[in-house]
């Protein structure tokens, strides 16, 4: 196995990640009913903010955070579903990548499911 190097592998990446979600009916609920992605669309822009995020190449100028405080508006994303989103993540990198940008792209997806969950929370907080 060799390491995450390009976009192409990204794109892998994220294609077989999604996969495993939209088959996971514990989790596939908030990409099919609540938020309704359309796959062919959502994973080129995934693929260009794990891009900036590992590769250095930029690019990604949504607001991440928000996207995710909107979804949660709608549908409560709770911490089993950020546990679950994690595992799968891991499983698709694991089985495909070995290397330090794998170990890093697991270690940002591990920080940005903590900040979300922490953002969520004050989010909630600020409606009692």
């Amino acid at each position: 196995m060799h390491d995450i190097q390009t976009q192409e592998d990204l794109y892998l990446l994220v294609d077989e990640f999604y996969k495993k979600l939209l088959s996971d009916a514990s989790i596939s609920y908030i990409f099919t009913d609540v938020v309704k992605i359309k796959i062919e669309e959502h994973l080129p822009i995934l693929v260009t903010f794990w891009s900036q995020a590992i590769l250095g190449t930029g690019g990604y100028v949504k607001n991440l955070t928000q996207i995710h405080l909107d979804v949660n508006a709608k549908e409560y994303l709770s911490p089993e579903l950020f546990k679950i989103w994690l595992a799968h993540f891991f499983t698709t990198v694991d089985e495909s990548f070995k290397g330090e940008k794998a170990e890093q792209i697991k270690t940002q997806a591990l920080s940005i499911g903590t900040i979300m969950q922490i953002k969520i929370a004050q989010e909630k907080g600020k409606k009692m």
